[in-house]
């Protein structure tokens, strides 16, 4: 798959839980819901910046993009994990 396919795959999507089901990453719809808006701008910001030439480099782009948002609620106080990546997921 080439980086234009990629381009077009994801500029088909209509809404952001579309492009997390075809990346196969879990959500939880209650926080698509609060923070869709900052989600697809901060996936399209990666994306911009990164220009991912494949599958799973957008998956990447779009979980640390989902994960940047899960962290960015949590605690600063506690070591809690976000559930958005598995660097996260492994602490």
């Amino acid at each position: 798959m080439s980086q234009i396919d990629i381009q077009k795959t994801i500029a088909s999507f209509t809404s952001i839980e579309q492009a997390l089901d075809y990346f196969e990453i879990g959500y939880d719809t209650k926080f698509i819901d609060e923070y869709r808006i900052e989600l697809v701008k901060r996936f399209n910001g990666y994306l911009i910046l990164e220009k991912p030439t494949d599958w799973f480099a957008c998956r990447r782009v779009l979980k640390n993009a989902y994960c940047k948002i899960q962290r960015g609620r949590l605690d600063k106080t506690t070591r809690s994990a976000c559930r958005g990546c598995t660097t996260c997921q492994r602490r």
